[in-house]
Parts: structure tokens; C-alpha cells; sequence
């Protein structure tokens, strides 16, 4: 699986915080059903590792599913027992190192120019520009003049609006939790997740 070719061409990657693992499962459930097929659980959420392992055997492989806010070696070790597919960071952590040692495809979180050559030179895959909301898509402009290879992500704080925008400078696709998530992840409504599941992939189909 190329993922950075997969992330170019499906644009969006979902993030799952929850307040369990049995509620991240259900809003994978529900963002998968809606059409939006790459994700990650973020550690943050408690039983994430056994979220990503039910998701990992009930989904076909077309369904990519990762690990988010991967701090430590040993959740690096942790989720890739557990199938994850893809590693995200929200720096360049020992996680991130040690995903890079066990073959993970990683997006590493950044937000400099020297943090993002450091994110590629570690091994990423892809970096993640966080928090994308606080310089804006013109910050990705700036950054792909001298960088016009880095492929880069545009995490933090993008909505379904500024989607198509953070797309046209540059970003190879978007990363997005709480405008998309919403309050599913504690008990709020799966409907009006597929919704907002729905907003974002007609953002991104209009680009």
C-alpha cells in the first residue's frame, strides 16, 4: 500500500478521539459507511490500541486505518501489534523514530521549515502541518517554495470551508478531528457525523 498516493487521491484522513474503544469503533463504523476510508485513532483515546485491532479485523485492507498521537516506542510497539496500518505523530517524538525502525508508514507532525526537513529525513512519509488553523493555507504556500517536494498535511482546526483552500496551496490532503467528529466520540449523533462526513467529501470533490 502507497499511502502517500492513497492520501493524494482520497484528500481526507479522519481523526477518532473517543471516550472508549467500543465509541471509536462505532464512529469508524459510521465514517466508513458514509465514504471516508482512511483514519486514525488517537491514543488519546483510552483502549485506542484496541480500537485500531477490532477496526483492523473487521474492515477490508482498502479501509486504511492508523494510530494517532504516538508519543512512546513501546505505542509504537503497541499499535503496530495491533494492525495499525499508518502512524501519526504530533511531533518528531521516539514514536516517531521508533515507527520508522518497524517499517510504519509515518506522518510526523511539524510546523517549521527545519522541522519538516527533520520530520522527511527521519523517514516520514508525509508531514503533518500542525496546527494549520493558527498561519492558514497561505503558510503552506510560503513552505512549498523552498520545499515544493514535501508533501504536506494540513491538520488542526480545518473545517469543511477552509478544506478546499488549505488543498489549492499545497496541502496533499487535510487531517480533521473535531469539525468532523464533533461530539460522536462522546455520545453524540452517529447521523450527524455521516453529515458532516458528507460535507467534507464534497469539499474535497469540488477541488
Amino acid at each position: 500500500m502507497d499511502l502517500l498516493a492513497e492520501l493524494n487521491r482520497r484528500k481526507v484522513l479522519a481523526i477518532i478521539r473517543a471516550d472508549g474503544a467500543d465509541r471509536a469503533l462505532e464512529c469508524v463504523r459510521t465514517l466508513v459507511a458514509a465514504g471516508i476510508d482512511t483514519l486514525e485513532v488517537s491514543l488519546t483515546t483510552p483502549g485506542g490500541a484496541e480500537a485500531i485491532a477490532k477496526a483492523r479485523s473487521e474492515f477490508a485492507p482498502s479501509v486504511l486505518i492508523g494510530a494517532g498521537t504516538v508519543i512512546t516506542p513501546e505505542q509504537a510497539d503497541e499499535v503496530a501489534a495491533a494492525g495499525a496500518g499508518f502512524v501519526v505523530t504530533p511531533a518528531i517524538t521516539r514514536g516517531a523514530t521508533r515507527s520508522v525502525q518497524l517499517g510504519l508508514p509515518l506522518l510526523c507532525g511539524a510546523l517549521t521549515p527545519t522541522e519538516v526537513v527533520g520530520a522527511l529525513d527521519l523517514g516520514a512519509v508525509a508531514v503533518k502541518i500542525f496546527p494549520a488553523k493558527v498561519y492558514g493555507p497561505s503558510y503552506f504556500r510560503e513552505l512549498r517554495a523552498p520545499l515544493p517536494q514535501a508533501p504536506l498535511i494540513a491538520v488542526g482546526g480545518v473545517d469543511a470551508v477552509t478544506t478546499p483552500e488549505y488543498l489549492a496551496a499545497g496541502a496533499l490532503a487535510v487531517g480533521v478531528g473535531s469539525p468532523l467528529l464533533g461530539d460522536a466520540g462522546v455520545g453524540g449523533s452517529q447521523e450527524a457525523l455521516a453529515e458532516r462526513a458528507a460535507a467534507f467529501l464534497k469539499a474535497v470533490s469540488d477541488v
